[in-house]
């Protein structure tokens, strides 16, 4: 009869060392592909990278997002990056980055030419030459998941600055706007 007592406080004890671990490591992140590996890298030894991202890109708290886009922003006939780094949790995407070769050979290594990196929930694409970033703009009393409107702000490509500029910006009715017709 003792035996049996055993053995399920010895199966706690295991699950929770087992707990232990993960969390000690960084939970069981999914592994990354190489695409995100090279941009957590090259995050990681720009000294523009602000020292909040290095810090949640280094604790494994955050990740680049897997999500990567390519397309040719600058108009040099290359393929651009945007890359998102998330923060792992409800924040969502804190930051954004363009990566580029513009302006240099071919074979050079990419660097980002644009970058925010004070986000919160954002989400962003690219649309023919521009780059639209969305991000929540709560009012009190909204939930996490329905602010009262989105902030669209669009970007293209400056040659004379060498980087994005905004071109337009505006605010949407977010998903807690009451789009119930009146009666």
């Amino acid at each position: 009869m003792r035996r049996l007592r055993i053995v399920p406080a010895a199966l706690a004890a295991l699950a929770l060392a087992a707990a232990g671990t993960l969390v000690a490591i960084g939970g069981s992140q999914a592994k990354q592909t190489a695409s995100q590996q090279l941009f957590r890298k090259t995050l990681l030894d720009d000294d523009r990278t602000t020292s909040a991202i290095k810090g949640l890109l280094r604790d494994r708290g955050g990740f680049v997002a897997p999500d990567i886009e390519f397309a040719d922003l600058t108009g040099d006939g290359r393929s651009d990056a945007l890359v998102l780094v998330d923060s792992g949790g409800a924040a969502g995407a804190v930051a954004l980055y363009l990566f580029s070769t513009h302006g240099r050979a071919t074979d050079s290594a990419l660097r980002a030419v644009y970058r925010s990196q004070q986000l919160y929930r954002a989400s962003a694409e690219i649309s023919a030459d521009t780059l639209i970033v969305r991000v929540p703009r709560y009012a009190a009393g909204d939930d996490l998941c329905c602010p009262a409107k989105i902030v669209e702000k669009v970007y293209a490509w400056s040659s004379s600055a060498r980087t994005l500029k905004p071109r337009s910006s505006r605010e949407l009715p977010g998903p807690s706007a009451d789009t119930t017709p009146p009666s």
